[in-house]
């Protein structure tokens, strides 16, 4: 394929996926948004009022930047298991898989479907969020940069569930016994400097933890784990899953009849 049909091929691939969860917005959008702001109402104000300060921070600055970075995690992911096993179920992904187009050309196509998501979701949840908190951008690189890794990863993560999964109850396993531990014992509701060392140390493991003390350094200017560290860890994880990612879509493991 030249490079021109290569672009094509994406393109295609990437609006498909867009259109296909801006078609359904009442369940795609709006259900995420209406958790996050409950979250906001009932965690944030109900109850940090009570708590006050976490970190030097009023309890609904701390909390902020972690419930955006939920919803982005959440819904980067729940984009690509859905639709590529829908391709799976329906075996569309084999006529993909047996045409010229690259491998890698798929992956991203539906990875940058469920970044588009995951994102939309987050700056949507953003600006909701000004209303319960007053904060502002302490470091935008740093920012940005830590939302679009987040996004990628958890759109790879998605992508690999969906290829392994057998029918649609296997891919509410993974949210349901991991991404969701993940996420609240990944600092979103607290600092892990609240834990002991035993926890403290299994917490060293949670990519979560990662993501999301440097979302909330480029906020609020404060985090738990080094910067770099934590950049460092994502940036690994994120390589990580893309090799393996791509290396099923070689195979054709479990796609092909």
């Amino acid at each position: 394929m030249t490079s021109q049909q290569k672009w094509i091929a994406f393109i295609t691939i990437v609006r498909r996926e867009i259109q296909r969860f801006l078609r359904i917005w009442p369940q795609t959008l709006l259900p995420p948004v209406i958790t996050i702001v409950l979250y906001f109402v009932i965690f944030g104000t109900l109850i940090g009022s009570r708590i006050g300060e976490m970190s030097g921070l009023p309890y609904i600055q701390f909390v902020a930047p972690g419930l955006i970075m939920m919803a982005v995690i959440t819904n980067s992911y729940s984009n690509v298991v859905s639709s590529f096993f829908g391709s799976k179920f329906q075996r569309n992904i084999e006529e993909l898989l047996v045409s010229p187009v690259p491998s890698w050309i798929i992956l991203s196509g539906y990875v940058v479907g469920g970044m588009s998501r995951g994102l939309g979701v987050g700056l949507i949840v953003t600006i909701l969020s000004l209303y319960f908190a007053d904060f502002s951008i302490h470091s935008l690189p740093v920012t940005i940069a830590i939302v679009l890794m987040t996004s990628l990863m958890f759109s790879l993560a998605g992508l690999i569930n969906a290829v392994f999964a057998r029918n649609f109850d296997d891919i509410s396993i993974i949210p349901t016994f991991v991404l969701t531990p993940l996420i609240y014992l990944g600092g979103v509701f607290y600092s892990i400097d609240m834990l002991g060392d035993f926890w403290g140390g299994v917490s060293q493991i949670n990519p979560i933890l990662y993501m999301v003390n440097a979302f909330r350094y480029g906020i609020a200017g404060i985090s738990d784990i080094n910067i770099v560290w934590a950049f460092t860890m994502v940036s690994l994880f994120c390589v990580v899953l893309f090799g393996v990612a791509l290396n099923l879509l070689d195979r054709g493991s479990r796609l092909r009849s």
